[in-house]
């Protein structure tokens, strides 16, 4: 019986207590890790092939080591420029250990549902009634807040109208002067021109 896995970007053929290295896990040496995508399982002739990946289906694995790979030499060089230059690389990798091939995996997989639905609910009516336990007393405080508001309405609608009163009083007070002031001028103007008149009559007739 064998498999054929997806690790890390990667697809590997995978067979119980088969030794693998693989790009870098972030797993601690000794863990137990579960593989899920799975996209072909082989079980003496019988084929499942996945679309692409094989729903309820899992391989389990430890983790042995965290390593380096050999060192590879990268050079790179142009000519007739004076430029040449050397650099080494170690990938990392882990090495685990197949444990087991499961094809079927859908038991633990609806206990797991049922459990996460019924915390869900579980938080929604919590939520909810911590939400209708903090609306009650605001409507509650609400109420007198609402009346007190009323009432000081009335209040500054009774204080609005001496406040009109006394503006209209002052508006109209300036508007006389100044229309008097403006007549007197005007009534000046009309005078000075009168005089000069008389005086060139009389420097003619004289």
């Amino acid at each position: 019986m064998f498999a054929i896995v997806e690790v890390a970007g990667q697809q590997f053929k995978v067979e119980k207590d088969s030794k693998l290295f693989v790009h870098r896990l972030d797993e601690k040496e000794g863990n137990k890790i579960f593989l899920d995508k799975v996209l072909l399982i082989d079980n003496e002739g019988k084929v499942k092939i996945g679309t692409p990946l094989i729903s309820n289906a899992r391989v389990s694995a430890t983790v042995l080591s965290h390593l380096k790979g050999d060192k590879v030499k990268v050079f790179k060089k142009k000519r007739r420029k004076g430029y040449q230059v050397l650099n080494g690389h170690r990938q990392y990798f882990t090495e685990i250990v197949i444990n087991t091939i499961e094809e079927k995996v859908a038991a633990a997989k609806e206990k797991v549902t049922e459990s996460a639905e019924k915390k869900a609910t579980a938080a929604t009516t919590s939520t909810v009634k911590k939400t209708a336990a903090a609306q009650k007393p605001k409507t509650t405080s609400a109420k007198p807040s609402k009346e007190t508001e009323a009432k000081g309405g009335t209040k500054t609608k009774t204080t609005a109208k001496p406040a009109t009163t006394k503006t209209t009083t002052v508006k109209t007070k300036p508007a006389g002067t100044k229309t008097t002031a403006g007549k007197e001028k005007k009534e000046v103007k009309a005078e000075k021109p009168g005089t000069k008149t008389t005086a060139k009559k009389k420097t003619k007739e004289s």
